[in-house]
């Protein structure tokens, strides 16, 4: 083995030890490294090809994406044959979810693995996620379809797919809890107060009222992430009253 390994890294000197490591990730050999190169290549270094075209890891982690939801797609219409399309489209979705993808992402270390400007470049908290999907779509493009298949049922679906758990996960705690209200005829409603924070962020604070009454209050970073904020803690508030 290490014989072999020492002439990988003489075949390609410029990397070989990430020749190496992604070997060690994928399990198996790429046949081309360019493509897993891009895909941890950041926007800010602005690599460009012989056309003039961008070499980052974005184009391959729309790839990606689109790959990962086909893979568990039809995974999950030969596991759950009397599900119908809603039923399908939402437990995808608790699959291929942000929190999985960056804690698959985070796993594996993708991020000691990006090439960027500097230190001092926002990432985002996707980042992990990001670098997965990407690392999915180099994949694709250096051994198909059939090599993403069966990386994404080792990686994703033998870790991270149990039917009878997911079935009862919430995915929207406030599209949970305005279905509820609704089904139980209550008023809802979700006011957005003043943020007196002192962080230079700006953060944005919510009152959840159920039937006129104040459930929950939340504060982030967008109003989307404090309603959901919110709603969550007004689930576990009523919990004793309703059932996912």
């Amino acid at each position: 083995m290490k014989v072999i390994r020492n002439i990988l890294n003489s075949r390609f000197s410029k990397n070989g030890d990430f020749f190496v490591k992604m070997q060690d990730i994928l399990g198996f050999s790429p046949k081309n490294i360019d493509f897993y190169e891009r895909a941890f290549t950041h926007s800010s270094l602005q690599k460009k090809d012989q056309s003039g075209n961008n070499l980052n890891y974005e184009r391959l982690e729309f790839l990606g994406d689109a790959i990962l939801g086909a893979v568990v797609a039809a995974y999950l219409f030969k596991k759950l044959p009397d599900s119908d399309e809603g039923e399908l489209t939402q437990m995808r979705s608790k699959i291929v979810n942000r929190q999985t993808l960056n804690q698959l992402g985070e796993e594996l270390n993708l991020l000691a693995f990006l090439q960027k400007e500097n230190t001092n470049i926002g990432l985002g908290t996707d980042i992990c996620g990001n670098l997965f999907e990407a690392l999915i779509g180099a994949i694709y493009m250096d051994k198909g379809y059939g090599a993403c298949q069966k990386f994404i049922h080792k990686k994703v679906i033998s870790n991270y797919l149990d039917i009878e758990r997911l079935e009862g996960k919430i995915m929207s705690y406030k599209s949970f809890l305005i279905e509820w209200c609704q089904k139980e005829k209550k008023s809802f409603q979700f006011i957005n107060c003043e943020d007196l924070g002192k962080e230079e962020t700006k953060h944005f604070s919510v009152e959840l009222k159920i039937a006129g009454k104040t459930i929950a209050k939340a504060r982030s970073t967008s109003k989307k992430k404090a309603e959901e904020k919110a709603a969550k803690r007004a689930y576990f508030a009523l919990q004793n009253k309703i059932e996912p």
